[in-house]
């Protein structure tokens, strides 16, 4: 089974539906359920995603898991640095080295939300929002400007976050 990290040379693209699973080995595959069966023990949980990575490093289905695993757990330190090699691997992917903040909006067809495109800009909104809750606003700002720069029909809602930190009276 080929991997879907894009650094593999044995994986030229990003299948479209990586997200949803798709290349993703069935004992992977159990062990992302699994972990989602045992949320409530997290060392049970991590162990399980911590195998799922093992059989299927560089899935953006693992990836997914230990980003919100490590989310709504309220680790948000760790799902930052899930986050941020998500970005990195992206940008690389894209053509523009490690750095999203170089990624251009002419680098993809980011109104197609394929999957590399689209898996870059959740990354990027997730990064956002995570410096934000920790108190980096710049950096915040910078995630969320080059957001709305790639996904200018705000698909995504970043603006959201944008008026949420511009303080909004009328965003809850």
């Amino acid at each position: 089974m080929p991997s879907c990290d894009p650094m593999s040379s044995a994986s030229p693209a990003w299948p479209d539906d990586a997200c949803l699973g798709a290349g993703l080995p069935a004992a992977a595959e159990q062990a992302l359920a699994l972990a989602g069966l045992h949320y409530a023990e997290p060392e049970v949980a991590l162990a399980h995603l911590e195998q799922a990575r093992r059989m299927a490093p560089g899935h953006f289905a693992i990836d997914i898991g230990f980003y919100r695993f490590y989310f709504y757990r309220g680790r948000l330190h760790d799902a930052l640095r899930v986050a941020q090699e998500c970005l990195r691997r992206a940008a690389q992917a894209l053509g523009a080295g490690t750095d999203w903040r170089a990624v251009r909006a002419d680098a993809a067809d980011f109104a197609s939300f394929s999957a590399l495109p689209r898996f870059l800009l959740f990354s990027l909104k997730g990064y956002a929002y995570l410096q934000l809750r920790l108190g980096a606003l710049d950096e915040g700002r910078a995630a969320l400007s080059k957001l709305a720069e790639l996904d200018v029909a705000d698909r995504l809602k970043g603006s959201v976050l944008s008026d949420v930190l511009q303080g909004d009276p009328d965003d809850d």
